[in-house]
């Protein structure tokens, strides 16, 4: 398994050339994942769901298609509609000043294998307003900001159900391209049939937040969670709790969240164990921790030795080459 991930921007306000060659880039991978999951949907029904659920999405899709070479397992695919399912780990937290004198702030760690990640962080305007988000599934998101004021990550919740629905990266990336407040995010999530279990962790500029349970079979819980790991109101999947360490990484992550003085004391636990975690070769390394502030527009990405800060308004071009370490290594050196 790949024990590195090279990140890069892409800057293209509309799909373009920079896109057609991440997707010649990553399409073998995602085909033959694809195609060794269940037969799925159909053509007919994916660009069915994608019109009745996110219409705002149709004519980035059917762009996204034409440069994918129009055939029909990509057009599926790009749909996100009743995907093969996918099991993540991760930790995200939201931290408010209580004094009143710093904006609020999104942080997350992204925990999955080095070699599934692609990497891409994407500045875009598909629907109008500037986006910059982590990329997933060609033209999901895993986490991200949109110039309102919008900031929203994921996280897997902790249940095996799969269901009918979409894939939750292109849900996130429906929701920074339309909503401009935690509170149209919150409506969006209500309505949207999603395939498996997440948090999504959601902050606005107004410092308004919510973390949404989603399900396949069970309707969207909006909480008051600051912090969330890898399941909702209880362990439901012992073995995969278990093995992300989700309940100790919780308690920690709620120590640090709720006694903090700054978001940057968050940003440096997500960085340590057990928060930081190096099962690479199991799937649950983190590959990069995020910090979201939406009143600014600032974004930036952290490892252990390195930041990337970006923003909303300059958002420059470059990469980082992020080499990983998994625990088995470190014990035997």
């Amino acid at each position: 398994m790949p024990s590195h991930v090279q990140f890069r921007t892409l800057i293209e306000d509309r799909p373009g050339e920079q896109w057609r060659a991440l997707f010649d880039r990553f399409w073998p991978g995602y085909r033959a994942w694809f195609l060794r999951g269940a037969p799925g949907a159909g053509y007919l029904d994916s660009r069915r769901a994608l019109r009745k659920h996110m219409p705002e999405l149709v004519p980035t899709w059917e762009a996204l298609v034409e440069l994918a070479g129009g055939g029909d397992t990509e057009a599926r695919f790009l749909s996100s509609w009743c995907p093969p399912p996918y099991i993540r780990g991760c930790a995200q937290a939201v931290w408010l000043d209580a004094a009143g004198s710093d904006e609020p702030a999104l942080l997350r760690n992204y925990d999955y294998a080095p070699g599934l990640l692609e990497g891409n962080w994407l500045a875009t305007r598909w629907c109008g307003q500037r986006v910059v988000a982590l990329g997933d599934c060609m033209w999901g998101a895993l986490d991200g900001l949109n110039e309102s004021g919008l900031a929203a990550s994921l996280s897997f919740g902790g249940r095996t159900e799969h269901g009918e629905g979409f894939g939750v990266p292109i849900a996130l990336r429906y929701l920074l391209e339309t909503a401009e407040t935690t509170a149209q995010a919150v409506q969006l999530l209500q309505r949207l049939p999603i395939s498996m279990s997440y948090s999504i962790t959601l902050l606005d500029r107004r410092s308004e937040w919510a973390t949404v349970f989603v399900a396949p079979d069970r309707a969207a819980e909006v909480t008051k969670h600051l912090a969330v790991t890898n399941f909702q109101h209880r362990v439901e999947w012992p073995a995969h709790a278990n093995s992300t360490r989700a309940t100790l990484r919780l308690e920690r992550l709620r120590e640090v969240a709720g006694g903090a003085v700054s978001a940057e004391l968050i940003a440096e636990a997500l960085l340590q164990p057990p928060l930081f975690q190096t099962g690479y070769e199991r799937g649950w390394g983190t590959l990069y921790t995020a910090l979201y502030r939406p009143t600014s527009g600032r974004v930036e990405l952290r490892w252990p030795q390195h930041r990337w800060q970006q923003s909303i308004a300059q958002f420059a071009p470059g990469t980082h080459s992020a080499h990983y370490a998994d625990e088995a290594s470190e014990s035997a050196t």
